[in-house]
Parts: structure tokens; sequence; C-alpha cells
């Protein structure tokens, strides 16, 4: 219920459920997931210059499955699975469907600055005095908090002494900028692909029990019956594939020149690329 109404105050004003216009598309897309919104903002300039009308709904994560299982939002960019979103996809995967994935090996990660003395998950045992016992995530509906606060935290005996503190994911990006400006210790949870491996310097702890899980497969997934009803569309998704390289300078784009310019950020890279939009849509 919860979910339904945070969906419908998110979504108000809107009534078409994306398919029933024949040229109107619309992407979910999660505010912070530097990946999912460098995917989203490519593809609604793909899907625009092709003459299609794209609404992009700026969600969280259970809000945004809903609206897809509702038929409220036809696609959504960044589902990680099968391991992240495991359990959106147990409760609405029957109404959705994949349509290709686009990024092969994607790991949830726990990280600190590179002149940590923390090297493995397991050094955090009995240190929790010298962080007040928290590591900083992001969103309490995403994968990353419950993978790291109710799988990895108990796999590793830390359950007592450390919490996964929620927030989102541009303050626990702005909370480990200002540790490392400070030289202070910090541990986040993260993920890659990500874009502040590049921006700080900072590294992955050990996973010597994988508690945090294999890597992920980002998917691009949608409502029910949209391959159908869109099989242009469809046709061009599933072709969709961005390496490191790609995905690295547009994440770098958006996030440092063009900050809050996403339009110019995509539009730089495309002439940068210019055999990307033809390869997927020509």
């Amino acid at each position: 219920m919860a979910l339904t109404l945070a969906f419908g105050t998110a979504a108000c004003g809107s009534e078409d459920s994306g398919g029933d216009a024949d040229k109107s598309i619309t992407i979910g897309m999660v505010s912070g997931w530097a990946e999912g919104e460098a995917a989203t903002h490519l593809w609604d300039k793909l899907l625009t210059d092709k003459g299609y009308d794209v609404e992009i709904k700026t969600l969280d994560t259970g809000p945004l499955y809903t609206g897809m299982a509702q038929g409220d939002v036809d696609l959504f960019l960044d589902a990680w699975l099968p391991g992240t979103h495991e359990d959106y996809w147990k409760q609405f995967g029957d109404k959705l469907e994949k349509v290709g994935s686009w990024y092969d090996s994607a790991p949830l990660t726990i990280a600190v600055p590179e002149y940590s003395p923390l090297q493995s998950l397991e050094d955090l045992k009995g240190k929790h005095g010298e962080y007040d016992g928290t590591i900083v995530g992001i969103e309490q509906s995403s994968g990353l908090y419950r993978v790291s606060s109710k799988e990895m935290l108990p796999a590793y005996g830390l359950d007592d002494e450390w919490k996964v503190k929620t927030s989102s994911t541009p303050a626990m990006l702005t909370e480990l900028q200002k540790a490392i400006e400070a030289k202070e210790d910090i541990v986040v949870t993260l993920w890659r692909p990500h874009w502040a491996y590049a921006k700080f310097p900072i590294r992955d702890l050990k996973d010597p029990k994988g508690a945090m899980g294999k890597p992920d497969t980002i998917f691009t997934v949608a409502r029910e019956g949209f391959s159908e009803e869109q099989a242009e569309v469809a046709g061009w998704l599933k072709k969709f594939k961005m390496d490191d390289k790609q995905l690295g300078t547009l994440e770098d784009l958006m996030e440092n020149k063009y900050k809050g310019k996403p339009e110019q950020a995509v539009d730089e890279w495309l002439k940068a690329n210019p055999n990307f939009a033809t390869s997927m849509t020509g």
C-alpha cells in the first residue's frame, strides 16, 4: 500500500499509461543511480530523435516497479538481476518482461578511502567505535541496502556492532566527498559501475565470504506487453550494450562537466561516439 501511494503521488497528473499512444514512451529512473541516469537520458535523446514523445519519471525503486506492474511506466533501464532487485522481481516479475541486458558484470560493494586501514569486511569486527558503528548507505528501498544490512552484516557477525544508515545516493556521495577532503575515515555502500571510482581515491573492501553476492547483470525491463506494442523500440533496446569506457565517459560528462544538464552531456558524448546512435537505432 505504501509503495502504491508513493507512486500515486509521484505520478500525479499523468493520465497516459505510456503505451496507449503509439509514439509515447515513459521511462522510470531512480535519482542518483549514475548508470541508470546515463542510460535513461541517452535513450531519451535517441528515441526523441526518432520521433517518440519521451517522459522520464523519477521514482524510488519500489514505486517504480509498482508503476511498471500497473502499466503506468513503460521502461526501466537499471534493473539489477538476479540478486539486487530479487525481491521486486519476485513480487512483480510476472507482470513485467526483460527486454535485454546491457551491462554484464555489476557488483555491489562496500568502499573506503584509499588511506583507510581497513582492507576486508572482516576488519570491521571490533572497529565500530571508530566509525560510530555506521556504514553510510543509500535509499532503504534499494536492493543494496537489503544486501548490505540483511546479508553482509550477519555473515561477518557485525549486526550487533554496525548498522547501515539509510539516506539518499546524493547524500551518501556528499558524505564520502566531505570525509575524503578532511582525510577522515568513512565506510559507504557503493556499486560498480560508478563515476565515484574515477573521481575519488577509494577502493572496495574484500569480501572473502561473498556476502555482497555475485555481480549482477543490468537489464532493461518493461511493463507486460511492451515489446509487442512497441516492437521497434524493443528491437533497438535488445541491441543496447555499453562497455566500461563508454559508460564511464558519459557518467563523467553528466556528473562533472554538465551537472544538472544531462541533455548537453548526452549531446557531447554522442558527438564523441558518432557511430553509437546508428548502431542502436539505424
